[in-house]
C-alpha cells in the first residue's frame, strides 16, 4: 500500500522543498495513512485490493480512528486526498447495499456514517479536499465536509445516486446547497450528471482548479484561509422563504415526473420533498435525509436498480483482457457502419471505413465529426479522433486490419459475397465480424475459409448511446476469437453480452414479439398513442410504436420477416401496410415520417391518448417474457442474468423492474403463466406459455 498521494500529486509536492511528504507515515491502517509535513497533515485514502476508492463501512470506521490521531497532533491544516490514479473516490461501496435487511438497519448504519463525516466537518483547522479524477456520490460528500476543495483540471464531480433509485445519503442534500446556488445543487442531484472541474469552480463547488505543479501553493493558501469562497448566488435568500420554495418545488416535481414517473422512480420526488421541507435547517435535513435514504434503499426500485448495476458490472467484467485490436476496418457507411466507425475512432482505435459511395462516406465523416464534438471535451481530442478515421473507397484497409466489421444490408446472400471477397485479403489472426441483427451465423460461415475467426459483434442503434453489444458465438468459432471480441467491446467502453447463434439472437428475438403485438393492436384499431402509453405506464422509456420508428421500419421489416420464417408460431406475419410504408420510404424518424410524423427536431407528433385498458400492457410485455424464457431453455444465452442485462441495456426494458425474467419471478411465475393462458385463449397460440416456465427460479440478485 502506498501511503502517499497518487504519483502526479506526490511529484508536484516533492518539487517544492517545504511540501515533501515524509515516509514512513505517522499512522497507517488498511485503507488510510496519515503523514505530517511542515505542520500540514496528509490523510490519504488508498482502499486495499481495489482499483478505485469507495466508502465502505470499513473505510469509514478507519476514518473515525484516523480522526482520533488528527485531533491528538498539532498541525495547521489537514489535506484529504487519494493515492489512486483513478480519482478521489467513486462513492459508497454498492456491495454494502445488498446486505441491508431493512430500513431500520440502513438507518443505523447511516447514522454512524454521518457521525464520522460530521467529525471531519467540525475540525477547527482548515480542511482541504485535494481532488483529481472522479469525485462522486459519497466521495463528493466526503469532500464537501472539508472547508476547501482544490481540484486538478481532470477532476469531475457529481451525485449519481438517482441512477440507483436513491438520493445523496451522507450529507449531500444539505452540504451542497449550502455551498452553491440551491437550485443548481438540487438539479445536479436530480439528474445525476457530473460536472468537470472548470464548471465546478464557476459554480462555487470548487475553490481552486490548479495544475499539479501549483498544488503546493494552493494548499499553502488554503492552510492560511486565503482561498476565495464564492457566494451561493442572489436566489439563495429568496429560497429560504418557504412559500417561494413551495412554488419552485411544485415546478420541479412536474419536470421530474416527465422524466421519471414517481410511481416507478420515487427518489426524485423524495429529494424535492427534503429540500422543500427542510432547506436551510441542516440538522433537520440531516435527520430527514437518513430516514428518506433508508426508506428508498429498502424499496423495490432501488433493489432492482442496484441489481441492474451489478448486471452491468458482470458484463463489463467479460470485456476485460487483451483484444490486440488496434486497427478496425468497417464495411458499409450507412447509419450503423458510420456510427460504429465513429465510436471506435473516438475510443482510440485507428479506423478505415469503406463504402462504394463517396457521398455515403462524406456523410459518415460528418456524423463522426458531430459525435466527436458532443462526446470529447477538447478540440485536440476531437482533432485526434477525426485523424484516426480514414475514408476508404477502395477497401485497402482490410489488409492491415485486426478486426473487420461488416455492417451492410441485412441479406444473407449479400453478406456471404462480401465475406468470400474479403477472406483472401485478411491478415493472419484478424477477426471477421458481422453486425447482423437477425441472421444466424450458420447461414454465413461457409462463405469463410476459416470460420473459427468469424464472430457476431452486434451493435445497437444509436451506437454512441446504447452500451450493449451482443457477441455471437457459433459451434465452429475459436474461444480465443470470442475472448478477443469481448475484450474489444471493453476497449471501446461497451458491454459484451455473450450469446449463441440463433435467428435474432437475444435482443431482437425477444423484442420482435413485443413490436409485432403492437402492430396487431394497430390493425385492431387501437390508437398508437394508447399503445405507447400502455408501455410507458409499465415503465418502458418509450412505447413500441415510437421504438419501431426509432429503429427504422425497414429494419423492423427485415428482422420480422427473418424471425417469422424461423419461428412462425412465435412471431406473427408482417402486416401488408408495413411493407407499403417501407416501399414509400416512410421509414420512421430518420425519414421524418413513419408510424408517427416527426417535426424538424425529430420529435413525434402525438395526439392525446386515452387511458389504456388494463390488459394492454400484458399483451405487449408478456410475449417478450415468454420469448426470454424460451431463449433460456434453448441455450441462446447461458443464464438469466445475461438475458436480463441484454434486455435492460439493449432495449431499455424498465430497469427498475430488474429485467424481464426477474420481473416475471417477482410478479410470480404462476400468475404470468395463467395470464398467458388467458391471452392465448382470447388472441391465439402465440401466447401459449413456453415449457421453460416450469424451471424458472425465484428472484435472485445478479452475481
Amino acid at each position: 500500500m502506498n501511503p502517499q498521494p497518487q504519483p502526479e500529486v506526490r511529484a508536484a509536492l516533492q518539487a517544492a522543498e517545504r511540501w515533501r511528504i515524509p515516509t514512513p507515515a505517522l499512522h497507517q491502517l488498511e485503507h488510510w495513512s496519515l503523514a505530517l509535513a511542515d505542520d500540514i497533515a496528509w490523510l490519504v485514502l488508498d482502499r486495499a485490493a481495489e482499483s478505485v476508492n469507495t466508502l465502505s463501512e470499513a473505510v469509514l470506521r478507519e476514518l473515525d480512528q484516523m480522526l482520533d490521531h488528527i485531533e491528538s497532533i498539532t498541525c495547521k491544516a489537514l489535506v484529504v486526498c487519494s493515492a489512486k490514479s483513478s480519482g478521489f473516490a467513486a462513492g459508497a461501496d454498492i456491495r454494502d447495499f445488498r446486505g441491508m435487511a431493512s430500513a431500520a438497519a440502513a438507518s443505523q448504519l447511516l447514522q454512524e456514517a454521518h457521525r464520522v463525516i460530521d467529525r471531519l466537518a467540525r475540525l477547527r483547522i482548515p480542511t482541504i479536499a485535494l481532488v483529481h479524477g472522479h469525485c462522486l456520490g459519497g466521495g463528493l460528500e466526503l469532500a464537501l465536509a472539508c472547508r476547501y476543495i482544490i481540484a486538478t483540471p481532470n477532476a469531475s464531480f457529481g451525485f449519481p445516486e438517482v441512477l440507483l433509485g436513491l438520493h445523496p445519503g451522507l450529507g449531500g442534500t444539505f452540504r451542497l446547497p449550502a455551498r452553491i446556488d440551491p437550485l443548481t445543487a438540487v438539479t445536479l442531484m436530480l439528474t445525476g450528471k457530473s460536472v468537470r472541474a472548470a464548471r465546478a469552480r464557476r459554480l462555487g463547488l470548487v475553490n481552486a482548479v490548479v495544475e499539479y505543479r501549483h498544488v503546493a501553493a494552493a494548499i499553502e493558501a488554503a492552510a492560511a484561509d486565503r482561498l476565495p469562497r464564492r457566494g451561493r448566488g442572489w436566489q439563495a435568500p429568496f429560497l429560504e422563504w418557504a412559500p417561494v420554495r413551495k412554488l419552485v418545488a411544485r415546478r420541479m416535481r412536474e419536470q421530474a415526473a416527465r422524466q421519471a414517473p414517481p410511481q416507478h422512480y420515487p427518489a426524485p420526488a423524495a429529494l424535492i420533498n427534503l429540500w422543500e421541507q427542510h432547506a436551510g435547517r441542516p440538522r433537520a435535513m440531516q435527520a430527514a435525509e437518513i430516514r428518506s435514504f433508508a426508506h428508498l434503499l429498502s424499496g423495490s426500485t432501488s433493489r432492482n436498480l442496484v441489481r441492474a448495476y451489478f448486471l452491468r458490472e458482470k458484463l463489463r467484467a467479460l470485456g476485460k483482457g487483451q483484444s490486440e485490436v488496434k486497427h478496425v476496418h468497417v464495411i458499409g457507411a450507412g447509419t450503423m457502419g458510420a456510427e460504429i466507425a465513429a465510436w471506435c475512432a473516438i475510443r482510440g482505435k485507428r479506423v478505415t471505413l469503406s463504402d462504394l459511395s463517396p457521398q455515403a462516406l462524406a456523410k459518415a465523416v460528418a456524423v463522426a465529426r458531430e459525435l466527436a464534438q458532443r462526446r470529447l471535451h477538447s478540440s485536440i481530442e476531437q482533432r485526434d479522433a477525426m485523424d484516426r478515421l480514414i475514408p476508404d473507397t477502395e477497401g485497402a484497409g482490410v489488409a492491415g486490419a485486426d478486426l473487420i466489421i461488416e455492417a451492410i444490408a441485412e441479406k444473407a446472400e449479400v453478406k456471404r459475397k462480401v465475406f468470400s471477397d474479403l477472406a483472401p485479403r485478411l491478415k493472419p489472426h484478424a477477426i471477421l465480424a458481422t453486425n447482423t441483427s437477425s441472421i444466424a451465423l450458420e447461414a454465413l460461415r461457409d462463405a469463410v475459409p476459416d470460420p473459427s475467426r468469424l464472430v457476431g459483434i452486434h451493435f445497437f442503434n444509436p451506437v454512441s448511446r446504447m452500451e450493449l453489444v451482443e457477441v455471437v458465438a457459433h459451434n465452429q468459432v475459436d474461444s480465443t476469437t470470442l475472448a478477443r471480441a469481448r475484450a474489444f467491446c471493453g476497449d471501446i467502453s461497451r458491454l459484451p453480452a455473450p450469446v449463441n447463434s440463433s435467428p435474432g439472437f437475444v435482443v431482437n428475438r425477444a423484442l420482435t414479439p413485443y413490436l409485432a403485438e403492437a402492430f396487431l393492436l394497430l390493425d385492431e384499431g387501437v390508437q398508437k398513442e394508447t399503445i405507447d402509453r400502455a408501455a410507458r405506464d409499465f415503465g418502458m422509456p418509450m412505447g413500441p410504436i415510437e421504438l419501431a420508428d426509432r429503429v427504422g421500419l425497414d429494419i423492423c421489416l427485415q428482422v420480422a420477416r427473418t424471425l417469422h420464417e424461423a419461428f412462425p408460431q412465435e412471431v406473427p406475419a408482417v402486416p401488408d401496410w408495413l411493407e407499403r410504408k417501407v416501399t414509400r420510404g416512410e421509414l420512421g424518424r430518420k425519414s421524418g415520417k413513419g408510424l408517427y410524423d416527426y417535426n424538424d427536431k425529430g420529435k413525434p407528433q402525438r395526439a392525446d391518448a386515452p387511458p389504456p385498458p388494463a390488459e394492454l400492457a400484458d399483451r405487449l410485455v408478456l410475449p417478450m417474457l415468454n420469448t426470454c424464457v424460451r431463449l433460456l431453455r434453448e441455450g441462446v444465452a447461458a443464464d438469466r442474468d445475461v438475458i436480463d442485462a441484454a434486455m435492460i441495456f439493449g432495449t431499455g426494458f424498465a430497469p427498475f423492474r430488474g429485467g424481464p425474467l426477474h420481473y416475471a419471478s417477482e410478479r410470480g411465475v404462476q400468475n404470468v403463466v395463467q395470464t398467458l393462458e388467458r391471452l392465448a385463449e382470447a388472441h391465439g397460440e402465440r401466447f401459449n406459455p413456453d415449457p421453460g416456465w416450469a424451471h424458472l427460479q425465484e428472484p435472485i440478485a445478479a452475481t
